[in-house]
C-alpha cells in the first residue's frame, strides 16, 4: 500500500535500512565530513578518559546516525510526494566498529493547517542489542 497522509495513523512505523559499522565506514565518514577528530580514528587516544567517560575505543560520528535517519525519512516520504522538513536528534550511546544499527520511526501525530498537512514522527536508532543509540523527532510535510 502506498503511504498517503490520509492512511497514516498514530503508532504507524517506518523502518530504515540496517547499517554495519566498521573502521572503514567510520573513516569514509571522516573523509566525507572532513571531521578527523581522534575520537573516530585514534585507538591510542581513545584509551584515555574524557572526564567521567571512557569509550574504550574509537566511536562512530553521531552525525552518521542523523544521516541514517534522514535516509529513512526521505526513502519513506519522497515516493508519497512528501518532504522531510525538520529533524532533531540526541546521541544516547556510542556506536563502535562491529555494531549494526537501524533507524526506525513511529508516527506521533498528524496536523492539518491552512497551507499544508504535517506528520510528527518519533525517531530512533537502535543497535544489534536493541539499545537506543540516538533518539529524536522529525517533521514531514504532505503538501495539499
Amino acid at each position: 500500500m502506498t503511504t498517503t497522509f490520509e492512511n497514516l495513523g498514530e503508532g504507524d512505523t517506518i523502518d530504515g535500512p540496517t547499517f554495519e559499522v566498521s573502521r572503514e565506514s567510520i573513516r569514509l565518514f571522516c573523509d566525507g565530513s572532513l571531521d578527523y577528530n581522534p575520537l573516530h580514528l585514534d585507538d591510542e587516544y581513545m584509551k584515555g578518559s574524557f572526564g567521567k567517560t571512557n569509550f574504550g575505543g574509537i566511536i562512530m560520528h553521531g552525525m552518521n546516525n542523523f544521516g541514517l535517519i534522514t535516509r529513512m525519512l526521505t526513502d519513506w516520504a519522497y515516493p508519497a510526494g512528501a518532504i522531510h522538513r525538520r529533524l532533531e536528534t540526541r546521541w544516547v550511546k556510542p556506536v563502535k566498529p562491529g555494531d549494526t544499527i537501524q533507524p526506525t520511526g513511529i508516527v506521533k501525530s498528524k496536523q492539518v493547517t491552512a497551507n499544508s498537512r504535517w506528520v510528527l514522527i518519533d525517531v530512533m536508532v537502535k543497535n544489534q542489542s536493541g539499545e537506543k543509540v540516538a533518539t529524536g523527532e522529525a517533521m514531514v510535510e504532505f503538501p495539499n
